[in-house]
Order: C-alpha cells, then structure tokens, then sequence
C-alpha cells in the first residue's frame, strides 16, 4: 500500500508552490498600516482590476472578509438573508450575530441556489417594530451544497430586484473563479452587480493564506477601518501577499483540472454499491455523496479511509464531502475510488 496520503479534506490544504515561496522570500515589503506595503497594494490593485471594480482590501480569512462586508453594509438589530447551509450561517462562529449584532434570516433550498421569489418571502416589511433586512448574501460556488453554480442571470436578477427594494447584495465568492470556469465567464460578468464580493485566495488558487474584498472605492474605505477594528491591520503583510499575487495569476487558468477530476471522482464513487451520488450534480471541485446505506457513520467510514491513507470530512453523519485541487492529481483520484472501493466492499 502507498504511503502517500490522498488528501481530500478541502482545497485548503494545498502546499505553496516553489514559484510563491520564492515571490514571498523576495518581497518588497513596508508597513501596509500605513499603507506603505507595495505588493500588498500590487495585490488589491490587481485585484480590484480583474474583477472591473474600483478598490480591493487584502483580509487574512474569508470569514473576516464576509464578517466585515457585512458590517459595513448593516447595523445591529437589522437582517441578512442567506442560505441555510451557506458558509456565513454555519461556519463563521455566529460572528455576524455575536460581532456585527445582525440576525441571520435563512432560506432552506434544495441546491444551495436561492430565487427572488424565496427572497422576496423573507424581506421584512417596513414597519418600526419589525427587524429589518439590510443584505442579502449569495455563496458562490455553494461549498456545503456541493460546489453549485449560481446561473449569472439568476445572481444578476436577484441584485437588480434587491436594488429596488433598496437592499445590498453580497457575494460570498470563496471559489468564485471556479464558478467562472464553469460557466465560461469572467469573475468581473458574474460578480458585476453584487455591492460587495469576498474572493479566497486561499482555497482554489493554492495560496497559503488571505482573501480579498473588492467593492467601490468608497466601500474599501470602511471595510479598511473595520478590518482594523477586527485585529486585521497586517504590518508587512507583502510575505504574504507576494504568494497571492502568484496565485491570482496563476491559479485560475488551471482549476478545470480539478473539475475534470472531480466529475471522475463522482463517476467512480457513483459505480461503488453502498454510495448514493448523481454525477451530474457536480459543477465544480467539490464531491458530496451519501453513505447511509453503507449502515457506516461517515465517522466510521472516514476512519476506514483513513487507515488506506484517504482523506475526507463529515458534512454530516451520514453524507461526506471530498474536494479536488492543485496538489491532487488524476492518478490520487483514481486511487482514491479504488481504495473507498475495497473498503466497502462485502467481508473487508
């Protein structure tokens, strides 16, 4: 048996590449406080030009980039809607509760992709005794529904509709590029309308750290004073922000390998007795599949894996989620299905 681990947890857990450790050992560098650092200026300067936009902020999580879009856009006591598996309501420790003081209003659907008719349902009306809703906030790619794709029209209706109620519409892109390659856009046309976008430089990209808010000029400028009210005034942040660069150059023009390699994930998962998976379900890098009628807990079944050196997570205890990036390739994949393969096969 290999003794090299297939790590499949998320795209997160990529290594930099020689190409970044080399830009972050030879970075020009300053006190980015004081906004003297250049690559991390380079960086949102960049970054604000790919997505058409006017500024763009480097953060060091997406959670703090979501946290702190959220909070320049509402005030305490008002409502964000939002999915209900989305990232922002389970995964972000309640900060936009217990740090900006909103109230989550959540949607439940099906696939991740909620409709203005499901949205508009949840508007608040305008009456002084009622919370009100002050954003509404999409995740795109949906990372708990499976990597799904907002249709751009659809995402666009939605913002064009909320701007008439006088509503602001956030993008929680973390993959939006790999969103952008499924639908054979730019990020710029799919994120256009939104007021505010947070992107991971982190996950797809394959840098080791940071994501980005890019918005209005205007808009930069709070988020800049609530990132530093947050703890997230980086001094020579350029280390870092030098292996972003290389990322947002880079990483883009390679991500539909790892959606090639998580549709023969899919269909090889989907062909093992035990797992209930529709292959054509799969858009982009991520792989849910359900393992109930294996009688494992996903636990148990992780274990398994585990042990023949495949990596995955629990989304719950019955369904598992596997994602594909930069530093697995064709060959782990196909290993990987063998390996989940003889694990559950009868009398293993």
């Amino acid at each position: 048996m290999s003794s090299q681990v297939i790590d499949l947890r998320s795209d997160t857990v990529t290594k930099p590449s020689a190409a970044m450790r080399q830009a972050m050992a030879e970075a020009e560098v300053g006190d980015d406080v004081f906004l003297e650092d250049p690559t991390v200026n380079r960086l949102q300067d960049r970054a604000a030009e790919i997505f058409e936009r006017e500024a763009g902020l480097f953060v060091a999580s997406g959670s703090m980039g979501n946290l702190t879009c959220i909070m320049a856009q509402t005030q305490p006591g008002q409502e964000v809607i939002c999915e209900a598996a989305g990232h922002i309501y389970n995964y972000e420790m309640a900060a936009m509760t217990a740090v900006a003081g909103v109230l989550p209003r959540v949607i439940n659907t099906d696939n991740g992709i909620m409709t203005w008719e499901q949205i508009s349902r949840a508007v608040r009306p305008k009456i002084y005794y009622r919370a009100q809703t002050a954003l509404i906030s999409l995740e795109n790619t949906h990372n708990m529904a499976g990597g799904t794709v907002y249709p751009t029209r659809l995402a666009h209706a939605i913002c064009d509709r909320a701007h008439e109620a006088g509503l602001k519409v956030h993008l929680d892109g973390a993959r939006i590029f790999n969103a952008a390659v499924h639908l054979g856009q730019s990020v710029a046309e799919v994120s256009k309308k939104f007021d505010s976008v947070q992107f991971c430089l982190s996950k797809g990209l394959g840098a080791p750290v940071g994501s980005i808010i890019v918005g209005s000029r205007e808009f930069i400028e709070r988020c800049r004073s609530i990132r530093k009210m947050l703890g997230g005034g980086m001094r020579q942040a350029g280390v870092i922000a030098a292996a972003g660069l290389v990322a947002l150059e880079h990483g883009p023009e390679r991500l539909h390998i790892d959606h090639d390699n998580a549709e023969i994930l899919a269909r090889g998962l989907a062909q093992i007795p035990g797992i209930r998976l529709d292959p054509t379900y799969v858009q982009s890098n991520i792989v849910i599949y359900d393992i109930r009628e294996t009688k494992l807990s996903s636990k148990e079944f992780l274990e398994r894996i585990a042990r023949r050196n495949v990596l995955g997570v629990p989304v719950d205890p019955e369904r598992v989620r596997m994602v594909t990036h930069l530093d697995v390739n064709r060959s782990d994949v196909e290993n990987a299905i063998r390996v989940i393969g003889e694990v559950l096969r009868p009398g293993m």
